[in-house]
């Protein structure tokens, strides 16, 4: 990755952290439009990796979902 990527790949991350903390995702909105105001090319970076962040953690959500209906017990660590 670039420096801009890796840039607003942080930011991303550290904004979807404090969303969670707050239980407000308008935070990640409100970064981008600050973004947008200075740069167009860090607020498209910065949307890309919210996007891709927040798809990693639906799909990995789905995932644990399927594991659960065919092996509920799995949670227990083998106890």
């Amino acid at each position: 990755m670039g420096v801009v990527d890796d840039l607003a790949d942080a930011l991303a991350k550290d904004a979807i952290e404090v969303a969670n903390k707050i239980g407000n995702d308008d935070v990640i909105y409100e970064t981008a439009k600050i973004l947008s105001a200075t740069s167009a090319t860090m607020q498209e970076a910065y949307m890309t990796s919210i996007r891709v962040r927040l798809a990693e953690r639906r799909a990995r959500i789905f995932l644990a979902e399927q594991v659960q209906t065919v092996m509920p017990s799995s949670d227990t660590g083998g106890a």
